[in-house]
């Protein structure tokens, strides 16, 4: 009896502390973070994103070996690839080339970080070219099995009418072929340190993706879409309001979570905010 008290304890026990877990997320990265890396060796870099504890990441390949190789040498690893990139003007000309390519490396989201436009001076019809461009590739790319997803970049925060262009952008895209990945620093550089709560609360189910990032503190963003190398900080240490963020993206809908780090302090920066996702 008093052993079954003892394990019944420690069941109940184990319930609460998963209960108390907020990141559930496999360990994922954006592999740009791995940059200045990958042109040493690319077996080696991808030895290192396992060592570190990365499970999946967002890429789509490396130089010097094709793409189905690519998707070897993570398979060989036990690493998946459940989202790949696409650039805009492929998605635009191309978009089977952006399947195929999504197809070899075994994703389901492709995503498209940046929208051609002028310096600092993103319009709106810079914003209605962009949802043509990924309301006609994003229909191409469900027919495939694949979800089509804009990468914000900080510029979309222009204000609109009642909101910003990145509020155009969504309300007036077609759900079933555009979806979009939150990139958390980014999205405090254009539009201030509550944006993130305040979109994922606003479109709920719009945000499939995000990229775990954070924006040093005190720094102050603009529209520009750019920012120094040193503002971007390991997770937990900047502006982001994570326990937030995090309940948010899990209840809304984001499905997979890479972090991106694009500092020149990468290898001290990622195992401090894998640190502090875990703790979450």
């Amino acid at each position: 009896m008093k052993r079954f008290t003892l394990l019944a304890l420690g069941l109940i026990f184990g319930f609460i502390v998963s209960a108390q877990k907020l990141y559930t997320y496999p360990i994922g990265v954006q592999t740009y973070t791995f940059r200045n890396h990958f042109p040493k060796g690319v077996e080696k870099t991808l030895d290192l994103i396992k060592e570190l504890g990365f499970t999946e990441i967002e890429s789509s390949g490396a130089a010097g070996v094709t793409t189905a190789e690519f998707r070897k040498l993570c398979d060989d690893r036990q690493i998946s690839i459940p989202s790949s990139g696409g650039d805009f003007d492929e998605l635009a000309k191309d978009p089977m080339a952006v399947v195929q390519r999504a197809k070899i490396l075994g994703a389901k989201f492709v995503m498209c970080a940046w929208i051609p436009h002028k310096h600092s001076e993103f319009s709106l019809e810079d914003a209605k070219k962009a949802i043509a461009v990924f309301e006609s590739a994003g229909k191409i790319l469900k027919e495939n099995g694949l979800t089509l997803c804009y990468h914000d970049h900080g510029y979309e925060f222009h204000p609109f009418e009642d909101g910003t262009l990145l509020d155009y952008m969504i309300k007036n895209s077609n759900p079933e072929y555009v979806s979009f990945e939150m990139d958390v620093l980014w999205t405090i550089h254009g539009g201030g340190a509550d944006m993130p709560v305040k979109l994922l609360k606003k479109y709920p189910g719009r945000f499939k993706l995000m990229h775990v990032k954070d924006l040093r503190k005190g720094v102050k963003g603009d529209l520009s879409g750019g920012t120094p190398a040193e503002n971007d900080v390991a997770v937990g240490m900047g502006q982001g309001n994570w326990k937030e963020i995090i309940k948010l993206a899990k209840k809304t809908g984001v499905m997979h979570c890479f972090i991106e780090d694009e500092s020149e302090k990468e290898l001290i920066n990622i195992p401090l905010s894998i640190a502090y996702l875990k703790k979450l």
